[in-house]
């Protein structure tokens, strides 16, 4: 018996292959998931789900199917309007992961889900540690300094393979400091 929540709504799961399973399941506005046989309050039990990057699952053997169904993108289905068409993934208002509440998803498009993530607090504390970083970094901020003079140059001599070779760091690297993604505040 699971019980109830004021203003929560349960919504059967449906999904290719559901009907061949013993037992039924559903999504709730608040986030939660059960298992039934008949009525979802009457003989349902609540189920935890797995964590899957973060991100809770629920992991069923389905006939000729993948398993694991990402509750945050079922939830949202099941409870939250789509804007348009282009919207195709589910953010979680509060950045946090396993909070699937119909209230704190939304459906956004690529640019506004990136936009999200780099706004979250765990994405900006990142930034500013490693803005401060000294340790373990192959460059300092002198050699920095004459890279992004000597690639912004007109009359540039080497070509980045060989200042990269010089410098002993990858192409790549200096392709990110070239767009501003690493050192950019050198």
């Amino acid at each position: 018996m699971i019980k109830k929540i004021p203003g929560e709504t349960w919504k059967p799961l449906v999904f290719p292959g559901w009907k061949q399973l013993r037992k039924k399941y559903a999504l709730s506005s608040s986030g939660r998931v059960a298992s039934y046989y008949e009525d979802v309050h009457d003989d349902g039990k609540l189920l935890n789900g797995s964590v899957t990057t973060g991100y809770k699952t629920l992991n069923l053997h389905r006939p000729g199917n993948k398993g694991t169904l990402y509750l945050h993108r079922e939830i949202a289905r099941m409870f939250v309007k789509k804007p348009s068409p282009k919207n195709k993934y589910v953010i979680h208002l509060n950045h946090n992961k396993t909070d699937n509440a119909s209230k704190n998803l939304k459906w956004v498009s690529l640019e506004e889900m990136i936009e999200h993530q780099q706004s979250s607090p765990a994405k900006r504390a990142y930034k500013k540690v490693q803005a401060t970083r000294s340790v373990g970094l192959k460059l300092t901020v002198d050699q920095v300094k004459s890279i992004k003079k000597t690639l912004s140059s007109q009359n540039r001599q080497l070509t980045i393979k060989k200042l990269a070779d010089k410098f002993g760091v990858s192409e790549m690297t200096l392709y990110r400091i070239k767009s501003g993604e690493n050192w950019s505040r050198v």
